[in-house]
């Protein structure tokens, strides 16, 4: 067999999209996962997370065999690295483990003219310290710093900018930015990425792009941050922040976004952390839309308290758990914390409802002792419904005259949080 085009280290949200995409455009690719499941369900040409159009480009260049699935690294002319960067919730710190095994695992198939391309969200100068674990690892070859444009081994950064239910259109037709320790590296990188990326390929250096990558979402979160914190206002004033955001949207330079009950996913809702941890003095007003945006989710659950206490039997429907709509992505979920703290406090008296409760680990719903339901049963059951995502599939459904809303999201407008007391 002869050696692969590309190898694409970790296989989550961004990795297989990636890996598939690339397939399609004709490459033979690599796809390594550390976790079995992963592996065996991509190499019966199925998917393990729900995006749409998806599986069947996976199943079909899995049946043409350009798509393979590895435990662990093959040698082959490029490397993009595509695994979990989270942070350490206590101390908000980057955990970088992730980056370190998978560059750790590529370094023993590293050969003359591999190219690395590092797209995990990662803090400014991540990239140069992997190339610097791999010179290590590999004194045999040469690396940028220490043989500039010219070195064995050219590394670049190339971060993802898509959102789930949109990836594949948004990988193929959004601009990409492609940062290289090395003006050959980001030219390298350029021209790989060109196999299927319609939109405009800028190339800087490895740190621009990566402080790029947590500038975009780090501006996502201060603009949501707004739009939570005047929820939180309208609410004590007895406003509806619905029609204040409406109405205040009609200025031509005002563009408020809506509200909800706090920030999800593994990017908006981490990687402003990277550069308060960076620099803290100077990152003030990202660490207070980060510290906002999590006092909003505590803020729903006081409200869901307050709201109680005019109840004697309390039966509490939760609908939604994932981070965002139609999406099967429960990490950092404000909705599932918020979920998961109801049950703990009014054990036997909540139940959860969402179209992508599959997906969700057994593990992290046993723990959280969590009681599924489906819409109906639950809407019949529950007395109190607090709404945490607007899911398409909600937007159709018919509320019971007697259940009681606290609607996060603006589902339901003429019965949303900002208008409870």
């Amino acid at each position: 067999m002869t050696q692969p085009a590309l190898c694409v280290v970790g296989l989550g949200y961004i990795g297989l999209p990636t890996a598939t995409m690339f397939a399609q455009a004709g490459m033979e690719v690599v796809g390594v996962d550390i976790d079995p499941r992963v592996r065996s369900t991509i190499a019966a040409g199925r998917t393990h997370i729900v995006e749409p159009g998806l599986s069947p480009i996976v199943q079909e260049v899995v049946a043409q065999g350009r798509l393979r699935v590895s435990e662990r690294p093959v040698p082959a002319d490029a490397y993009i690295i595509a695994v979990p960067t989270p942070h350490h919730h206590d101390t908000k710190e980057p955990d970088l483990r992730a980056v370190e095994a998978a560059t750790a695992s590529i370094a023993p198939v590293l050969a003359r003219g591999s190219l690395v391309i590092l797209e995990s969200t990662s803090p400014v100068g991540t990239t140069r310290r992997i190339g610097e674990q791999l010179a290590r690892s590999r004194p045999d070859l040469t690396f940028p710093a220490q043989a500039g444009d010219v070195a064995e081994v050219q590394l670049a950064y190339c971060p993802e900018r898509i959102i789930p239910g949109r990836m594949l259109h948004e990988l193929v037709h959004n601009d990409r930015i492609v940062g290289g320790l090395t003006p050959t590296a980001a030219q390298r990188a350029a021209s790989l990425y060109r196999a299927f990326v319609r939109g405009e390929i800028i190339t800087t250096s490895a740190e621009t792009a990566e402080m790029v990558k947590l500038t975009e979402n780090s501006f996502r979160d201060v603009n949501i941050a707004f739009a939570n914190e005047l929820s939180m206002l309208c609410h004590d004033l007895g406003l509806d922040v619905w029609e204040v955001i409406r109405l205040a949207n009609r200025h031509p330079r005002v563009q408020i976004l809506n509200p909800g009950p706090g920030v999800g996913g593994h990017c908006i809702a981490v990687d402003p952390w990277f550069i308060v941890a960076a620099n803290p003095t100077r990152s003030r007003l990202i660490r207070t839309a980060r510290e906002v945006n999590l006092e909003k989710t505590r803020f729903v659950i006081d409200v869901v308290q307050q709201r109680l206490r005019r109840t004697e039997q309390p039966r509490i429907l939760c609908l939604g758990l994932t981070f965002k709509p139609d999406v099967d992505d429960f990490r950092e979920s404000p909705a599932l914390e918020i979920a998961c703290a109801l049950t703990r406090m009014y054990p036997g008296s909540v139940r959860c409802c969402d179209p992508y409760a599959a997906a969700l680990p057994v593990q992290a719903r046993d723990a959280a002792d969590l009681h599924l339901t489906d819409s109906g049963t639950g809407l019949q059951w529950a007395n109190i419904v607090v709404v945490l995502v607007g899911h398409t599939a909600f937007r159709s459904l018919a509320l019971p005259s007697h259940v009681d809303v606290i609607d996060t999201v603006g589902l339901f407008r003429h019965r949303d949080i900002a208008s409870s007391r």
